[in-house]
């Protein structure tokens, strides 16, 4: 299933040069980054860290997955529209888990007043890796999906041209034909310039919730770009700006410095580090705001690891999707092994089982934004640590993926190109935008698909 990419990897000085020219066009191209010296200046900037060669993905898992995530964003709509079951299924971890509590808190208060928007607008990533099947073909497994602040659609529209160009140097005119086009800044655009124009107010503005120290601005400025060429306007402000200069009128219209916002975009707010306790409040004025959020409250707390492992459960598709047995086959054809640490004989069982095969499983607690999740020795010492305590409930088992390993050359700012042992992870976004009068939901309706790829080449 890898590309094999041959000699050109044993030939070092024939590296250098590549890496060269492959840095060159990625600047060019606006792969870019701010730096961790300079996080909130763009006067200095690098390329984003990426592969030399493009990385393959078998054509059927790559309509596999496009398909599929219709199925999730009916999914993830559904759960979040669910009440009882967001709070039956967090029931357990938001006595463990401060930040999923203060979230669930937030949920609870809004719903208790009433919720004032009545346009919904999902950007997911659902992100996969490619294992081997017992009989040797490749499956598609999904490691998770993001609900909240899902990146880097804006620079995956562009290492596609980085990667043709490595392989035209190369004259492999043939294997740079097969690189796919790919846009996902595009269709996430679409998605909030639909919900924008459904709120229904022209002189109304996009609000993008930023760090003030984003290195990651320009992944946000293609899909500003992409709004701003609608004649849709945005404006970044961080949680502190909301606390200071935000407000709501009678009619609960959120206001900014004065400005109408239509849709609130959130690219902050997924890690308990990014609130304070003036952020919380700013994060709670947005959500009882009229704006469409992006996402909204309940659809953040579907995108959280205990969701995703008491989605897996028998019967829990059937019960968020009646009357759409295909659509739940294929969701469920993605699952990978998903296990409760909850107290009690289930829990038990599963920590037994990860501490008597620990490269079998991965311990994941409920965050976002990667470098969280426990292997090996470490998640032995944390489950050892966690099985006679209630603090388990914040986390999830899950089975490790085992993806086929290929050989390539990264390329990082500051180091020397080198060839390594690397593994594919294929991202798909999702976008959809629901619109309720009263009651919510009323209406789901497909805006795009748009596939995040390490530019793969298709066989």
């Amino acid at each position: 299933m890898a590309t094999n990419w041959g000699s050109l990897l044993q030939n070092k000085q024939q590296l250098e040069e590549l890496a060269r020219q492959a840095v060159d066009r990625a600047l060019a191209e606006g792969v870019l980054l701010r730096t961790s010296q300079e996080p909130a200046s763009s006067e200095v900037v690098s390329y984003a860290p990426f592969t030399l060669f493009p990385s393959l993905v078998p054509s059927a898992l790559l309509e596999q997955a496009y398909v599929v995530q219709m199925d999730f964003n009916l999914l993830v709509d559904a759960v979040s529209q669910n009440a009882a079951f967001l709070e039956q299924t967090l029931s357990s971890t938001i006595k463990q888990d401060d930040f999923t509590a203060r979230l669930f808190d937030i949920h609870k208060q809004v719903l208790k007043e009433g919720i004032a928007q009545t346009v919904f607008l999902g950007l997911n990533r659902s992100d996969y890796m490619f294992q081997r099947s017992a009989d040797g073909s490749p499956a598609l497994k999904q490691i998770e999906i993001n609900t909240i602040s899902a990146s880097f659609g804006g620079l995956a529209s562009r290492t596609p041209a980085v990667h043709r160009h490595v392989l035209s140097v190369l004259s492999k005119t043939k294997e740079a034909g097969k690189i796919l086009s790919n846009n996902p800044s595009k269709g996430l655009a679409l998605g909030i310039a639909k919900a924008w124009e459904l709120y229904g107010s022209p002189n109304a503005l996009v609000l993008l919730i930023a760090q003030e120290k984003e290195r990651n601005i320009f992944d946000q400025r293609a899909i500003e770009n992409e709004l701003l060429a609608r004649n849709i306007h945005v404006i970044r402000r961080t949680f502190e700006d909301i606390s200071e200069k935000g407000s709501l009128d009678q009619d609960r219209r959120l206001f900014v410095d004065g400005q109408e916002i239509a849709v609130v975009y959130f690219r902050d707010g997924y890690m308990p580090r990014q609130y304070s306790l003036q952020n919380w409040e700013a994060r709670l004025l947005l959500e009882r705001s009229r704006a469409a959020k992006c996402p909204d409250i309940a659809t953040q707390l579907a995108g959280t690891k205990k969701v995703q492992q008491e989605l897996s459960r028998p019967g829990m598709l059937e019960m968020l999707l009646p009357g759409q047995p295909e659509a739940v086959a294929r969701l469920r054809a993605t699952f990978a092994g998903l296990y409760s640490l909850d107290v009690g004989e289930e829990g038990d069982q599963a920590i037994a089982e990860a501490l008597a095969a620990p490269s079998r499983f991965v311990l994941k607690p409920q965050r976002e934004g990667g470098g969280n999740n426990l292997y090996g020795e470490e998640m032995v010492q944390a489950l050892k640590q966690l099985k006679d305590s209630e603090e388990r409930a914040s986390y999830i088992l899950m089975e490790k993926i085992e993806p086929e390993p290929f050989e390539n050359c990264l390329l990082r700012p500051g180091s020397p190109a080198r060839v390594v042992q690397c593994i594919s992870e294929l991202g798909i976004f999702g976008v959809y935008v629901s619109e309720a009068k009263d009651p919510r939901p009323a209406h789901l309706t497909r805006v795009s698909d748009e596939a995040l790829m390490r530019s793969p080449l298709q066989p």
